[in-house]
This record gives C-alpha cells, sequence and structure tokens, in this order.
C-alpha cells in the first residue's frame, strides 16, 4: 500500500519542490521575498509621506497638503531677498530628491512627487556683524543683513492628477506651523500662472 502524503499544519500537501531541506533553501527563499517586500512598501511610504505630511497636523485647504516631515534637511535651490515699501525679506527655496534632480537637470515639467518648500524670514540688520567688518574693513561702510523671525514657509506639491485643476500642483502656506485660510489659497494659482512657461515655477536652480 502507498504511503499517505504528508501535509503542513495547514492542510497543504507537501510537495518534492516546497518540502524543507536540511541547508535552509526554501526558508531562505522566504526570508528574502520577505525582505524585498519589505523595501519596496518602505519606498512606497517615503514617497507618499512628505505629500501627505505629519498626519498630527491640519492640512492646508483646497488641496490638503501637511508640513512635510524633515523638510528643513532638503538641499537648497536658491536664495533671494524682497524688498518694497515695509516689507524685507530673507528668502530660501529647498527641495527635495525628485525637485533637485529635475533641476538640475533642467527637466520640465516636473515630475510628479516634487516637493519645493519656500521659507520666508524678515530681513533684519545685525549689529555684531557690522562691527566685525567696520575692522575688517575699515572706512568701506559694509553692512550685514541676515534672517531674523519667520514669516511663513510655503509649498508646491506636483500632483498632476490630484491637482489638474491648478497646472498639476497643489500648495500651501504655513505661517507658526498653522495653514492660511480658505481665502489665501485659492490666490495661489493665479500667482503661479506667470510662470506657466517653466511650469509654474518662478525659482531658478543656484549651483
Amino acid at each position: 500500500m502507498n504511503r499517505p502524503v504528508p501535509h503542513t499544519s495547514i492542510g497543504r500537501k507537501l510537495t518534492p519542490a516546497s518540502k524543507p531541506t536540511f541547508d535552509g533553501r526554501l526558508t531562505m527563499r522566504r526570508i528574502i521575498i520577505a525582505i524585498v517586500a519589505a523595501g519596496a512598501l518602505a519606498g512606497l511610504v517615503s514617497y507618499l509621506g512628505p505629500a501627505s505630511g505629519q498626519a498630527d497636523q491640519e492640512a492646508s485647504p483646497i488641496y490638503g497638503i501637511r508640513i512635510p516631515k524633515a523638510y528643513r534637511n532638503w538641499q537648497l535651490i536658491s536664495v533671494n531677498h524682497l524688498a518694497g515699501g515695509n516689507l524685507k525679506q530673507v528668502r530660501a527655496q529647498l527641495g527635495n530628491d525628485i525637485a533637485m534632480k529635475a533641476f538640475r537637470e533642467r527637466k520640465l515639467p516636473f515630475p510628479d512627487g516634487t516637493i519645493i518648500a519656500a521659507l520666508h524670514w524678515n530681513d533684519v540688520s545685525s549689529d555684531e556683524n557690522d562691527r566685525v567688518l567696520a575692522m575688517g574693513f575699515p572706512g568701506a561702510g559694509f553692512q550685514s543683513f541676515v534672517a531674523g523671525s519667520t514669516v511663513n514657509v510655503q509649498f508646491m506639491v506636483k500632483d498632476s492628477k490630484k491637482y489638474a485643476a491648478t497646472g498639476g500642483w497643489g500648495f500651501a502656506d504655513f505661517t507658526n506651523g498653522r495653514p492660511g485660510n480658505e481665502a489665501l489659497h485659492k490666490t495661489c494659482f493665479s500667482c503661479h500662472e506667470p510662470a506657466k512657461s517653466r511650469d509654474f515655477v518662478f525659482t531658478r536652480y543656484a549651483p
């Protein structure tokens, strides 16, 4: 009489291809598959995470964007100075990895997943720096201006499907960690329309 075919604990018949081996090849194969799957999931989470931001923060109206985690660790795109009337600001633009790659390769339109952060500070004079400059360059009259108190931080997030009505971009404006109101965010896209030829992005990469 033929011997019965052994079963596993969940009732699956063991075949020669699936029988465990003493050298652990089947177990290793399962471990490798699990590691690859976990890596793929981690990559997906890291891609989606910045766009949605930190779950415990308020999202911007209309676009639903939160402050991306660790955005201050992103690379610098450019800096600029804005002045007029009583307004004097120091500004810096940062980009995530997708944004930086596109800027360096001069790729337009920007690919989905691009996030650009714009940091704005009040421009203030530095007496300490001025004294150092006066000693180092006597009579030159040099003055130093530095970033003072924070004004706000803004974000542009590229998702060509989700934000199709606004050129593929979502916008967010935060002051002290809280998003501006809906009326403010309704003005974002119209403000960027003059830069349509550059995929609605004013910032130019400073190499």
